[in-house]
């Protein structure tokens, strides 16, 4: 059974099995995965600093767990560490962040980000040009407050984001939306169910993105 490894970036067990279960669920049988987490640094990243400390921790994770994997999923919305997993050995890997642009950019549509973490912001919007999709961003809206206490909150933080994810249709005229954040992962999936609009959860984004590049790899061999 071909196995998948997902890294998550952020220091919290608890997190990397809530991810690992919704990419299980966006998963076909016949694959396998497994998680792991960072062992150092804060249980959920919020800015630019962390997000760069975060990289070599990736890339530990993944030469030590993941050798035995077909790809793997960085799970954490800036996808540290994505470049050093490319340059070892040309199995692919997908990241939160650019896979949801991509699939949120699909046709053309303009599309927005909602998230929690405004030290981000910056990055998040430099990303969005790397995956070439800049043309097409609208821009990012945040939820008020310190991002880590309201992530303990799941109803506040699903109230908090479905505001971020309205300002960014009514407002800046987005056709779709990316909930940016892989700790934000079970409320992106409830937020997809709320809006007519397509809202984009990031970690069924990336195993959809890493599928198709699997499969594309066997259809070359």
């Amino acid at each position: 059974m071909p196995h998948i490894l997902l890294i998550n970036p952020n220091a919290s067990r608890a997190t990397t099995d809530m991810m690992v279960a919704i990419a299980r669920a966006e998963l076909p049988a016949a694959y396998g995965i497994s998680g792991v987490s960072a062992g150092q640094g804060p249980g959920m990243i919020v800015n630019a600093d962390e997000l760069a400390a975060a990289a070599p921790e990736v890339e530990r994770n993944w030469r030590e767990a993941g050798r035995h994997s077909v790809g793997a999923i960085i799970s954490a919305f800036g996808d540290p560490g994505i470049e050093r997993l490319r340059a070892l050995d040309g199995r692919p890997v997908a990241g939160l962040c650019e896979a949801s642009m991509l699939e949120a950019a699909q046709g053309g549509r303009r599309f927005g980000i909602a998230t929690v973490t405004p030290e981000l912001a910056g990055v998040i919007g430099e990303k969005a040009v790397q995956a070439g999709v800049g043309r097409l961003y609208t821009g990012i809206r945040l939820t008020a407050g310190d991002p880590r206490v309201l992530a303990t909150d799941p109803q506040a933080l699903e109230e908090a984001l479905a505001q971020a994810v309205r300002e960014c249709v009514e407002i800046d005229g987005a056709q779709a939306v990316v909930i940016g954040g892989g700790p934000l992962g079970q409320a992106a999936i409830a937020l997809a169910r709320r809006f007519t609009v397509p809202v984009i959860a990031p970690i069924p984004a990336a195993v959809r993105h890493l599928l198709k590049s699997l499969q594309a790899l066997e259809a070359a061999a």
